[in-house]
């Protein structure tokens, strides 16, 4: 996925603050910090034009997939 200079990478990307927001959360109840990333706009519709990402730091990428993958295969 996407790495920016600041040391992170994108897990996800989502086009609703909500499913971010709760993405972020289950990687975090999970032991890994994540942050929602270009959800500043007060126009929802604008995440169809840039998505909403879901970052983690470099070292905790690997882990943060692992566990998004499980909760895909839950489901």
């Amino acid at each position: 996925m996407n790495t920016d200079t600041q040391g992170f990478k994108t897990v996800a990307t989502f086009v609703d603050r909500n499913q971010a927001d709760i993405c972020a959360a289950y990687l975090g109840d999970n032991g890994i910090p994540a942050g929602v990333f270009t959800a500043d706009s007060s126009f929802p519709s604008l995440g169809y034009a840039k998505p909403i990402e879901v970052k983690v730091n470099e070292s905790d990428y690997d882990a943060a997939i692992n566990i998004l993958a499980a909760a895909d295969n839950v489901e």
